[in-house]
């Protein structure tokens, strides 16, 4: 098996010194992380030091570290481990003859970006390389690409922001061939002011596509003109999805037996009938994000049709769980992972379309990130809420009371503190079939909910 990194290699790349001869299968920054044989990166940390698990690191099966100070084991010695991991990412993306994707969006670019893995993986098995979790940051994009094995066809990439300026640092380090914005959203509207501003913030990935490279957007939004207008700069060729003139558009997509749905779609050069296991018109737009990617990088769209509909939810973002309760089952949806507007409408309307289904239950934390904002925005989900048909509404923190005063008297609600009160409000009324949604930000902590109800609900013996 050929490596990922010799430390020759390693050396050459980051301007650094190797202490001995190794060979590293993988690279992680994250102590807890490390398997055998990987490269363990002790990055400079405002908390803790990554040099201060170099020892676990080994214990754990690490061939090698990379760092800044001389340690006991292999090793290769630079002036600066950060410097370093980026220019590992930058040889990584020099050597690769991968056809690459960069994805953003201030809503479901994590959900496209695996979904077009599975597509793209469905034609080319073992050959596809993405970012795991949310790696989309500084540190995440260049750990990602050191991770890209050699001999990768294709590799989707990730790339976020909090801040102007920070997508176009990521997009030239990555050089797509081809990008994806899958939505704009007021997401981190705090920092950026306006949705304008957002929009320029993410086109800003179109500044490192390469020669030729394509640009893929959407359509339903009203700032498609500016996003067109940025693409039209660096994009030789621009691919648009959604509804109406979008290039890649839905004949008709009605909901499929087991909550997906099934969709016929007008794509670039055919038409395709296919389905897609997830639910929600949100996923009908990736789906199409998806299939406009792999026509255009030449793969099969029949095979990936097929592994849309193999799909199941990711955790944190619309994973389905059926769990027994003493009487039947209830469904718990968890989107514990992230929130903002556009994300909260969407998976309401698809709670509001679940079938068979006696109840409709809504747990719902802050939406982060939207500075002064987010008053109204909070507020502006009480039609969500209210076109859901939600029978009990449990929100968490004062956040969320400027929704609860436009439900109150409306629909039974909890107003409560924190997670803990959540789980227990909830645990008390649940009954066999309901459906339970879960949202919020990450930082909100509702995966512990969602942990705690799979674990403790009580079920006939």
């Amino acid at each position: 098996m050929t490596a990922l990194w010799t430390s020759e290699e390693i050396a050459r790349a980051t301007g650094g010194t190797a202490s001995v001869s190794f060979e590293a299968s993988g690279v992680t920054f994250d102590s807890r992380e490390v398997q055998f044989g990987d490269l363990f990166v002790a990055m400079p940390g405002t908390v803790q030091d990554g040099h201060q698990f170099v020892a676990g690191a080994f214990a754990s099966g690490a061939a090698g570290v990379l760092v800044s100070q001389s340690v006991d084991g292999p090793h290769v010695l630079v002036d600066d481990v950060f410097a370093a991991l980026q220019a590992l990412g930058r040889a990584a993306r020099d050597r690769t003859s991968a056809r690459i994707v960069g994805v953003t969006g201030s809503v479901g670019k994590t959900s496209t970006k695996e979904a077009l893995f599975a597509a793209l993986d469905r034609c080319a098995p073992g050959k596809v390389h993405r970012s795991v979790k949310s790696y989309n940051n500084h540190t995440g994009v260049p750990l990602s690409l050191a991770r890209m094995p050699r001999d990768s066809e294709y590799a989707v990439l990730e790339m976020g922001m909090n801040n102007a300026g920070e997508i176009a640092a990521l997009t030239r380090q990555v050089r797509p061939h081809v990008t994806i914005i899958t939505a704009i959203a007021p997401a981190h509207i705090e920092n950026l002011g306006s949705e304008e501003a957002i929009a320029d913030a993410k086109a800003e990935i179109f500044q490192g596509l390469q020669p030729g490279g394509i640009a893929i957007l959407p359509n339903d939004t009203p700032h498609r003109d500016r996003l067109l207008k940025a693409a039209r700069r660096h994009a030789g060729q621009i691919v648009t999805f959604g509804s109406g003139d979008a290039d890649l558009h839905a004949i008709h997509a009605v909901t499929a037996d087991g909550g997906g749905s099934l969709i016929s779609a007008v794509l670039l050069e055919r038409e395709l009938t296919f389905t897609i296991s997830l639910p929600g018109e949100h996923w009908v737009s990736n789906a199409l994000a998806v299939l406009a990617a792999v026509e255009v990088l030449g793969a099969d769209v029949a095979r990936a049709g097929l592994a849309l509909a193999d799909m199941g939810g990711l955790k944190g973002r619309g994973e389905r769980h059926h769990l027994p309760i003493e009487g039947g089952e209830i469904l718990l949806i968890d989107e514990s992972y992230n929130a903002n507007p556009a994300s909260m409408a969407a998976t309401l309307k698809s709670l509001g379309q679940e079938r068979d289904v006696t109840r409709r239950i809504a747990v719902l934390g802050p939406m982060r990130e939207l500075g002064s904002y987010g008053q109204a925005l909070h507020a502006g989900l009480a039609p969500d809420v209210r076109g859901a048909q939600v029978d009990q509404l449990i929100l968490i923190g004062d956040d969320m009371r400027p929704l609860a005063e436009k439900v109150v008297g409306i629909i039974p609600m909890d107003l409560v503190a924190s997670v803990e009160e959540a789980t227990d409000s909830l645990m008390r009324i649940l009954r066999p079939g309901d459906a339970v949604l879960v949202k919020a930000s990450n930082s909100v902590g509702l995966a512990k909910l969602v942990e705690r109800v799979a674990k403790d609900l009580p079920c006939s013996t």
